[in-house]
């Protein structure tokens, strides 16, 4: 026996894969090399099967985890259409894991209240520095709608995360916007029971109007400061 023949071989089963895991390769190919494009129709279950020697099951297990994955949008009665993918997309994707995961760890909520921090501190001085009349005005808007929303929580929680998502578009960024509105949705349940105590919303209010008066003087350190002053006195607010 030769001295190879002699050594240990590493292990290495072959797997035998599922044909929709065939398939589901295959058609991810077809969208990631341009052969179909966002807002293209996939072709028929038909057309696939001949395509690809396999049966309709195969087929529409495929097509379901390629929408599962947000690259398609099927329609009862429609041909599946391929998405185009964004920011905002993506994050919607891990939504559900996102809210399980903070339902089951205190550590896990704290972690995102000081991701969240961190994140909208630098929002805060970037939309100093670049912000322009009509974004003043925007958040002044939405600062006023919030407060004819005083005794609607839903409204009054709606209308604080638009002002802290409009302030990430100032960024021009939309990576920047889809991490604010994934956070904000995160949050939001554990947030708003707790901002309904009496006299938490008026306090809302006047650190936001705080807030856009360091913007509109475009003072970049006094808004940071202002949304740091802002988001700790809130943390308090986000409990499970």
């Amino acid at each position: 026996m030769s001295q190879r023949d002699a050594m240990p071989q590493s292990i290495e089963p072959i797997v035998r894969r599922k044909l929709s895991d065939e398939v589901f390769d295959r058609l991810e190919r077809m969208i990631t090399s341009g052969e179909l494009k966002p807002g293209d129709e996939m072709p028929s279950e038909r057309v696939l099967m001949e395509r690809f020697g396999v049966g309709r099951p195969a087929i529409r297990e495929a097509m379901q985890s390629l929408a599962n994955k947000g690259l398609l949008n099927i329609s009862h009665g429609e041909r599946a259409k391929v998405l185009q993918l964004t920011a905002q997309s993506i994050f919607r994707q891990v939504d559900l894991t996102a809210k399980i995961m903070l339902s089951q760890s205190t550590d896990s909520l704290e972690h995102l209240k000081s991701a969240r921090i961190f994140f909208e501190r630098g929002m805060a001085r970037e939309a100093a520095q670049r912000s322009r009349t009509g974004d003043i005005d925007d958040l002044g808007a939405i600062i006023d709608r919030q407060r004819r929303s005083l005794g609607d929580a839903e409204a009054f929680i709606a209308a604080d995360m638009q002002f802290h998502s409009r302030i990430a578009q100032i960024s021009g960024n939309p990576i920047y916007v889809a991490v604010s509105e994934a956070m904000l949705a995160w949050l939001k349940e554990y947030h708003t029971e707790m901002l309904i105590w009496t006299g938490k919303e008026k306090l809302t209010l006047v650190e936001h109007e705080e807030i856009l008066d360091r913007l509109r003087d475009r003072d970049a350190e006094g808004a940071e400061a202002a949304m740091l002053k802002h988001l700790e006195r809130s943390r308090a607010l986000y409990n499970r």
